[in-house]
C-alpha cells in the first residue's frame, strides 16, 4: 500500500546533520510515510549515511543523481513521491516528534488542501518559536492572502518546510519548482500551489527546527540575487493578489501587496540578534519551553 506522507529531503554534502534529519523522521510518533532521500551529486560522506539508513528502515528510499541543484533535487523527489500528502524537510534542519501527525490531523480533520505550520528558528545555540496566523479552523484563500499580505516575505508564508502538501493537486496541476531561479524558488512554487487551492488551515504549534547561520545557502543567496529575479518574484507575486482580489479589493490593498519589494530586499542581509528571552536550545526541557520570539 502506499504510504499516507512522503517525506522528501533534498541531500548535498550534509555528512554534518543528515543523521539528525533523518533520526528526527524515524523517530517520529506517525509512522505511515516513506522517507525519500535525493542525493544532489554529494561528495562526502552523504550518499554513504543514505545507503545506511536506507538498508535499516523500509520506509527510507535513495535516490541519488547528479548535481543540478536543490529545486531539480525537490522535483525529482515529487516525481517518486507515492504518499497522499508530501511534506519537504531541508537536511541541515530537523523535525518535532509529532511533526508529521499533527499536520496530517489538520489536514484530515478540516479538509484544508495546505497545512501551515509554526516553526521554530534556531541561531547557535538559541531557539525561538516563529508563527504568524492565530485564527483557528479553515481559512479561505481570500483570508489566507490578507495574512500573507502583512508579511510578505516572512518565512513562514516562503519556505516549504513548515507545510503539508496534497500531492494529487500537485500532479493534477503539474506543478514544480523553477530549476532555473536559485532564490525564491520555494515561494513561488507556494503561490503557484495556492493558486488551486481551495482553503488552507494553521496550526499552531512548531513543528520544525530550522537553523539559520550566517554562510548558510539562504544568507548567501539574498544577499547576492539580482534585481532581475527579486523584480519577478515580485511580479509572480502581484499577479497572485491581482487573481484572487476582486479589482476593488486590490486596489485598496494595492500599497500592502507593494510591501513585498522593500521586504525582500531587507530580509536575510543582516542575521538578526536575539531578543532579551530567548532560550538555549540545549537547556530547553520542551518544545512548550521555547516560546519566545526574536524580532525578525
Amino acid at each position: 500500500m502506499d504510504p499516507i506522507v512522503s517525506i522528501i529531503v533534498p541531500v548535498y554534502n550534509a555528512e554534518e546533520t543528515l543523521r539528525r534529519c533523518i533520526e528526527s523522521v524515524l523517530n517520529q510518533g506517525f509512522t505511515d510515510f516513506e522517507l525519500l532521500l535525493v542525493d544532489d551529486g554529494s561528495t562526502d560522506s552523504s550518499a554513504g549515511i543514505c545507503r545506511e539508513y536506507e538498508n535499516g528502515d523500509r520506509r527510507v528510499r535513495v535516490i541519488r543523481k547528479e548535481n543540478t541543484g536543490v529545486s531539480d533535487t525537490r522535483n525529482l523527489g515529487l516525481s517518486e513521491a507515492r504518499g497522499t500528502f508530501v511534506q519537504f524537510l531541508d537536511s541541515d534542519d530537523w523535525i518535532t516528534p509529532d511533526a508529521t501527525s499533527l499536520m496530517v490531523r489538520a489536514a484530515r480533520d478540516s479538509g484544508a488542501d495546505m497545512v501551515i505550520a509554526d516553526f521554530y528558528r534556531v541561531i547557535g545555540d538559541r531557539v525561538a518559536h516563529k508563527g504568524d496566523i492565530e485564527k483557528d479552523g479553515l481559512l479561505s484563500l481570500e483570508e489566507f492572502a490578507g495574512f500573507m499580505m502583512e508579511n510578505p516575505a516572512d518565512f513562514y508564508y516562503g519556505v516549504l518546510w513548515n507545510k503539508l502538501f496534497k500531492r494529487e493537486i500537485i500532479a493534477q496541476h503539474g506543478l514544480s519548482m523553477d530549476k532555473t531561479i536559485s532564490w525564491c524558488e520555494d515561494f513561488m512554487f507556494n503561490l503557484e500551489y495556492l493558486r488551486v487551492a481551495r482553503n488552507i488551515v494553521a496550526v499552531p504549534s512548531p513543528v520544525y527546527y530550522y537553523v539559520r547561520t550566517k554562510n548558510s545557502i539562504v544568507s548567501q543567496t539574498y544577499g547576492m540575487t539580482t534585481l532581475k529575479i527579486r523584480l519577478a518574484a515580485f511580479d509572480e507575486y502581484k499577479q497572485f493578489y491581482m487573481d484572487v482580489l476582486d479589482e476593488k479589493a486590490y486596489q485598496k490593498a494595492r500599497l500592502k501587496v507593494y510591501r513585498f519589494l522593500v521586504d525582500v530586499a531587507m530580509d536575510g542581509v543582516v542575521l538578526p540578534k536575539p531578543a532579551p528571552g530567548t532560550r538555549s536550545l540545549k537547556a530547553a526541557d520542551s518544545p512548550e519551553t521555547l516560546d519566545d520570539d526574536w524580532d525578525l
